[in-house]
Parts: C-alpha cells; structure tokens; sequence
C-alpha cells in the first residue's frame, strides 16, 4: 500500500489532471490547484497524440472519451515546396494511429473525468511559497490560503513555480526561434485526404496542415523571429499583418500559398513563442516532484509533449504506489524518465536548429532533403522507440525494468 495518502497537484492543464487520475487509481487521494479563476474551455491550438501517449491514455480509463473527440492520422506526408510527397510514413504495425486533437477537448476530456472521479479542482489558487516537514509539505496561495498534504506535484508548465522552489537555480525554457501560428481554409481549397497530415518543407518556411470536415483545412506554421513574443503580444499586433508575412514567407511554396491565400485573418490562432525545457539537473526535492511541461519539454517539432506528459503522470503513480518513502518514489520515476525525454528532447532541437538555419543552409537543405529521405528514412528506427513505449501498470516499480 502506498505510504502517500494526499497529494497536492499544482496546474490544471493536462498533466495535472493525467496524474490526479493516475493516482487514484493507484490509491492515492490528490487535490488539483489551478491559479487561473476558472475552467480553460476552448483555450489551445491542435496536437498530435502518438501511439505511445494514447496507450498511456487507456491506463487512467479516458481512451474512449478521446476517440470521440479527435480524428486518426494513418499517413504522416513529407512534401517539398511543390507539394511533391517525398515519403509517406503509415504507421509501425501492431500500432494504432495517431490522432490529431484540439487541446480544449483534450483538457475537457480529462477534466470531466477527473470530477466523475471526485477529485477536487480548487481554481484561483497562485501558489507562491512552500515548505517541507519531515512528515509532509505545506503551500501557501497568493491569495492568503494554506493548503497541507504529503507531497507536491508540479504540473504547472513550462513556467513552472514548483521547479523555483525545488531548485531557485533550475533552468529557464529556451526560445526556439520561431512564433506559432495556425488557421484553416474552406474545404476544397487543396486537395488533401482526411487520414493524412502533410508537412511541408518549403523554399523559406515549414507548414502542416490536416482535414477537419467540420472546420475545413486546417494549418500551422512558424515565423522565424529574432526575440520571442507572448500570445498576447503577438495579438497586439494586427492578425492581418502577421498573415500578410506568412503570405510572403510561404510565397514560393505550394499548397502553402493556396492556404494562406484562403485564410481568414479574423480566425488566426497565435501560440506564440515556441519554446523547449533544456535538461532540467533536480526533478524532485524530498516532497516535492515535477511532471510534463514543468521539467520536460520538447519543442511542439517532437510531436510528442502531450504523450510524454501522461506517460510521466503514470510512472510517477506507479512509483508512489510501490515506494514506501516519497523520496524513493521519486528517485525511480526520474531515473524511469530522464533518458527517454532528454532523447526525444534532442532530437526535436535538431529538428528546430534546421528550421531557423540561414538562407543559404535552408537552399542546401532544399536540394539535399529529397535523397536523404530516400536513402536514409527509416521508420522503424526513426519512431520505433518513442511510439512502441509502453507502460505495463500491473508491474511493480521495485523492480528494475528489462
């Protein structure tokens, strides 16, 4: 039986939910605490969930809910800036596919099942200090509260408050060099199959874009920018200006031109910043831990920051359920995690260190990408390992895995 009875989640994203379920069906009892006023419905842009994240998803029982709000992705296209496919990538075998999802109805999906398991959501509450006991930790919220349990967990972002108080020194997110931006285009506008998204690397800019039949063709891409902006700094900027500079950056890339050409400024979404968590040394104090965007996050290239997030939530619970002290709990998940998210980490930065390159390094990349995916793409090496890990629950967190 765990010998953590309560524990104090902070941030009501998706991590926090994710391990709120996870704990209790490991037993334990978790209060959320979110600082925003209330329920983030209908806040966040698109996101993959890859195999691997929706296999977590059927440990902590949303997996069905998830379907019903999101659409598969069989085939993964990579297109140059003619629109010319230059691979397709279906999938591993013995693995479903992966499945693109607006973050609300991600959030929603899991905030309905953490009421329906009558876990409390306390909004409103900034936590600003915390303090450990031998037998627990106590936080205090900006507004004046105290709240006790015996352990915290932050799973409050990228900017998170917890990894402050763990270690005052710990690293801050690093800017990637580009600005996020998203939007549709009516149906019809290029042709593209509803079971395909289709990354297009062009002459100057990368974009993705899917069929939504409800929404139309939906798009994202990034702006390279010297210094990083806020979404709400970037909305001070008028919506039909930024896409006038993504019309001109995407001016020599086909379908992205058609796109941008049949997008409505009033509908631009802006993600801002892109951002990354570069390795983080102290996951844990002795009553304190982090999880997802808090102590790892990939750049949105990964397409694996949601999977990753809920994998860590389970093994954290399958720690704390097994360990008979938190801080064994912790030691365990960290070194069950580390080496699994730095590496996708890794190779998402490289990723993001092709898209901001110069000119003449994007013009070489340009004639060079086409024979490197013919000769060098190989699926099974490529996504193998991040979307063939599993977590077996029933097995015990004592022993060390294979």
């Amino acid at each position: 039986m765990a010998a953590v009875k309560h524990a104090l989640v902070i941030g009501g994203g998706i991590a926090g939910p994710a391990v709120a379920l996870a704990l209790g069906k490991a037993g334990i009892r978790s209060t959320i605490y979110e600082s925003y006023p209330a329920a983030a419905d209908g806040v966040g842009a698109g996101m993959m969930l890859a195999p691997n994240g929706l296999e977590a998803l059927k440990i902590i029982g949303i997996d069905t809910e998830l379907h019903a709000v999101s659409r598969p992705i069989s085939h993964m296209d990579i297109a140059d800036s003619r629109g010319k496919v230059l691979c397709r990538f279906s999938g591993l075998a013995g693995m479903q596919p992966g499945r693109v999802v607006w973050r609300s109805d991600l959030y929603k999906v899991l905030r309905n099942a953490v009421e329906a398991a009558a876990i409390p959501i306390v909004y409103g509450k900034r936590l600003v200090s915390a303090s450990e006991t031998a037998d627990g930790v106590c936080v205090q919220f900006a507004d004046g509260s105290h709240a006790s349990g015996d352990i915290l967990i932050g799973a409050d972002g990228i900017r998170s408050a917890v990894r402050e108080l763990i270690d005052p020194n710990a690293p801050a997110p690093q800017y990637t060099g580009h600005l996020g931006f998203g939007g549709g285009a009516p149906c019809g506008t290029v042709e593209v199959s509803s079971d395909t998204m289709t990354f297009v690397f062009g002459k100057h800019a990368f974009l993705g874009y899917w069929l939504d039949p409800d929404l139309g063709i939906c798009w994202f891409t990034a702006l390279p920018h010297d210094t990083p902006l806020t979404s709400a700094e970037v909305r001070k900027v008028p919506a039909s200006q930024w896409l006038d500079r993504l019309r001109d950056l995407c001016r020599d890339d086909h379908p992205a031109q058609t796109l941008l050409r049949q997008a409505d400024a009033d509908q631009l979404i802006a993600t801002g910043a892109s951002e990354m968590m570069p390795p983080v040394p102290r996951w844990h104090s002795e009553r304190m831990v982090l999880v997802g965007d808090a102590v790892h996050a990939p750049s949105s290239s990964s397409g694996q920051g949601a999977s990753l997030a809920i994998e860590s939530a389970i093994q954290l619970a399958r720690c704390l359920r097994d360990f008979p002290e938190p801080c064994q709990a912790f030691a365990c998940y960290e070194q069950l995690r580390r080496e699994r998210v730095e590496g996708v980490a890794a190779n998402a930065a490289r990723s993001n260190s092709k898209k901001a390159s110069g000119p003449l390094a994007k013009a070489v990349s340009h004639i060079l990408m086409p024979i490197a995916l013919k000769t060098f793409f190989k699926p099974d090496k490529m996504f193998g390992g991040q979307h063939g890990y599993r977590i077996d629950w029933a097995a015990s967190a004592l022993e060390k895995p294979r």
